[in-house]
């Protein structure tokens, strides 16, 4: 008994020994390996605040500035624990952090790939800015004002209050407008005056009313095309631009538009005129009524 005690007591002697002598073997090499691995997660918070600095002039979205920084700082600080290791000999390991990472992300992109591309395209909608917080903007057969750029999806207010959630992918990789973009927008208007009107004075009377609006932009043009001969009137479109800088303001500029030209038609006795329909009683076509009806009676006189 005293002898297996006595053998257990020195393999136990034995093996501190040798786990003493690796860990001073090792020593220089853990001094190192920590000295790198410090270093590394200094470089790292020096390198997020040069990141920070050049985020900032591309997008004012904070959580997207966050979000970079730390997947910046985690890559340096990931780039010197495998370095750590490896000095330290521990190759293995290395390995089978990089193989179970690789395994980890493939599983992750295939049963999260649309919930990745959403998030992929909010960055890049937030870098490369193309509206912001408040643009109006249409987007996937929705049109309305732009409330707030998430990660995943942007959200826009209809004009009716409704609130859409736009996924970023959709808004990213389909056409979209902002119209907010240039701060004017035109406006398009159909008229049409009557066959017995002089076009050149309904013309000048037409573009004299524009341009006395409020909102009209007078560093731009206005445009007068006649279009057509319709079946009442010679039909014209006019073209103009005015300031914009939400939906209130266009819709009031047309409307005060419309309200002008009619005004400024009707002052000078310019005819806008009702669709005419000609009604055909008889078989005939161009039969007029009054006829008929007379030849109707002439031939109920003759049967008698």
């Amino acid at each position: 008994m005293d002898i297996s005690i006595n053998e257990a007591y020195g393999q136990l002697l034995d093996k501190l020994q040798g786990w003493l002598n690796a860990t001073i073997e090792m020593l220089p090499n853990l001094l190192l390996a920590a000295v790198i691995l410090t270093a590394f997660v200094l470089l790292g918070k020096l390198i997020r605040k040069m990141v920070d600095r050049l985020l900032h002039k591309a997008t004012n979205n904070q959580t997207i500035i966050d979000l970079l920084e730390t997947i910046v700082g985690v890559i340096i600080v990931g780039i010197g624990l495998f370095i750590a290791l490896g000095i330290l000999n521990l190759q293995g390991t290395v390995t089978s952090l990089l193989a179970g990472a690789g395994i980890i992300g493939l599983a992750i992109g295939f049963a999260f790939q649309d919930i990745a591309a959403n998030f992929i395209s909010g960055i890049l909608l937030s870098i490369r800015h193309p509206f912001g917080k408040g643009d109006i903007i249409e987007s996937n057969d929705f049109y309305g004002t732009v409330r707030k750029i998430n990660l995943r999806n942007t959200l826009v207010k209809t004009p009716q209050g409704q609130l859409v959630y736009i996924p970023n992918k959709e808004v990213y990789e389909n056409p979209f407008i902002n119209y907010t973009a240039n701060n004017e927008r035109r406006i398009d208007l159909s008229c049409g005056v009557s066959y017995g009107d002089d076009l050149e004075k309904a013309k000048e009377l037409a573009i004299e009313a524009v341009k006395g609006l409020d909102n009209y932009n007078s560093a731009r043009d206005v445009e007068f095309y006649y279009d057509e001969f319709g079946g009442s009137s010679i039909n014209f479109s006019i073209r103009f631009w005015v300031d914009f800088r939400n939906n209130p303001d266009y819709l009031s500029a047309r409307s005060d538009a419309i309200m002008a030209i009619t005004n400024k038609f009707d002052e000078h006795d310019i005819m806008i005129p009702f669709p005419i329909r000609t009604l055909d009683f008889g078989i005939r076509g161009g039969e007029k009524l009054n006829a008929m009806l007379e030849n109707r009676e002439q031939s109920t006189r003759e049967d008698n």
